[in-house]
């Protein structure tokens, strides 16, 4: 293969997981709804935890352990944000009466 073969596989893998983290993000956001109705908290480390152990037990390679657990730091710190984000109360507005 040439590099622009490759560069389209690249891209089409790209495409993939940007699928792929908006449906992560949707299903954070429904956790987050329910978290919210349990009254939990956002932040779960505990489950971080696990998540991190769990794809650094079944990373098959080339990245090493490190930077799967950087990426996905990453995909769950923005997941995080957006629970806050959408379930978050409602500001009123203060200038209206």
């Amino acid at each position: 293969m040439d590099i622009a073969d490759l560069r389209t596989r690249i891209d089409l893998l790209d495409d993939v997981l940007l699928r792929i983290f908006n449906e992560r993000a949707r299903l954070a956001l429904e956790i987050g709804h329910c978290k919210k109705d349990l009254g939990l908290p956002v932040f779960d480390p505990s489950r971080e935890k696990k998540i991190f152990a769990r794809m650094k037990n079944d990373n098959p390679g080339p990245l090493d352990d490190g930077a799967i657990v950087r990426l996905f730091e990453r995909v769950i710190d923005e997941s995080r944000r957006l629970e806050r984000i959408m379930t978050q109360p409602e500001q009123e507005d203060a200038a209206q009466p």
